[in-house]
């Protein structure tokens, strides 16, 4: 269920991105993968409130309205959970939802103009309790979808990776720039995240030389925000379901490691203008300046705002096999900011935004 809040906000970002939208997307074809997760969530909200602006737009023919609106291709490997938080569309024309596995041969989806790849395991019992699967999603899942793209004569392929390819920050920088090279223990459990993002990236690499596909690379920071699923394992994914039903936050650690955030919509608005405006072959580091704050300041938060304490754990080995290791992780987002996009959405008020979301 869409709060008021979340829904304006939707509107507020595509009313801001409806020109690039209309310009480049306009009666194109979007095969994304990962359609059920937080990112792909958001992103397919986008995409069809803007399809719902257009027609509600007075004067305009049903004609046009085919002609200029966006078509999905929907991708996840979880039919029920689909049928929770796309029901909405899934009578809807412009889009189609198909139930399958990236790691497998695709199947037939039809002509794509654009291919996203957002799909990946993105917490920390999911990296513990599927490590195969965190890798093969990233490296065996890319492949495939780069094969879809190369068959279907797709413009361009955008693979979504993250601030984990970076590694950990040993001192030597204050902020992560996109041609940083970080270290990275890769004999760990915890390295097949990072490792198969960077692997997938240099597929993405593979395949424009070998076949002269167009692609970019979107690197997200941590991202939270009202379409995190309840199995999300992360901390501050922890601490807000922990503040939304009204219950003590616990922190399993000091707090003291400081990371970059991006509100989930906002995250989802930048991976879009690096698809449609980025260089080709090119990495974004995408994150919001203004939400730069150490786990203990956003338990203390939330602490504050909902009238709850904030206690202090020690996580199970399962759980830490799962955890990042690093301690100060921020981007440097100078390169998307000459593609135009900014953040709409700071910590604070996107974290009460979302506890009123998961509340609902």
């Amino acid at each position: 269920m869409k709060t008021r809040a979340y829904t304006e906000d939707i509107r507020l970002l595509t009313q801001l991105n409806r020109n690039l939208l209309w310009e480049r997307l306009a009666g194109k074809t979007i095969l994304l993968s990962g359609a059920t997760g937080m990112i792909g969530k958001c992103i397919v909200d986008i995409l069809m409130q803007y399809n719902d602006d257009i027609r509600e737009h007075a004067g305009i023919s049903d004609a046009i309205v085919t002609e200029r609106r966006i078509n999905i291709i929907a991708l996840s490997r979880n039919e029920e959970r689909a049928e929770e938080r796309l029901s909405e569309y899934l009578d809807r024309e412009e889009f189609r939802y198909i139930c399958c596995d990236v790691n497998q041969q695709l199947p037939e989806c039809g002509k794509a103009d654009y291919v996203i790849h957002a799909a990946s395991n993105t917490h920390p019992l999911q990296y513990s309790g599927d490590p195969v699967g965190t890798i093969t999603t990233n490296v065996i899942g890319t492949k495939n979808l780069l094969d879809y793209a190369v068959g279907c004569g797709a413009e361009r392929f955008c693979f979504v990776s993250s601030v984990e390819i970076y590694g950990e920050n040993r001192g030597d920088t204050d902020r992560f720039e996109e041609d940083y090279l970080g270290y990275l223990d890769c004999n760990t459990l915890r390295a097949g995240y990072p490792e198969s993002k960077r692997a997938g990236e240099a597929l993405c690499n593979a395949y424009a030389h070998a076949y002269r596909l167009d692609f970019v690379l979107p690197r997200l920071s941590r991202v939270y925000g009202p379409t995190m699923l309840s199995s999300d394992s992360k901390a501050i994914a922890q601490f807000i379901k922990k503040a939304a039903a009204g219950e003590d936050i616990v922190l399993k650690s000091a707090g003291t490691q400081c990371y970059s955030y991006t509100y989930a919509l906002d995250a989802a608005a930048a991976v879009l203008t690096v698809l449609l405006k980025g260089e080709s072959g090119a990495a974004y580091n995408i994150s919001d300046a203004e939400s730069e704050v150490t786990l203990k300041q956003i338990a203390e938060w939330l602490a504050e705002d909902n009238g709850v304490k904030v206690i202090y754990d020690i996580p199970d080995a399962a759980e830490q096999a799962g955890y990042s290791m690093a301690t100060k992780a921020l981007l440097d987002i100078q390169k998307i900011k000459t593609l135009g996009w900014q953040p709409t959405m700071h910590m604070r008020e996107g974290l009460r935004r979302t506890v009123e979301s998961l509340r609902r």
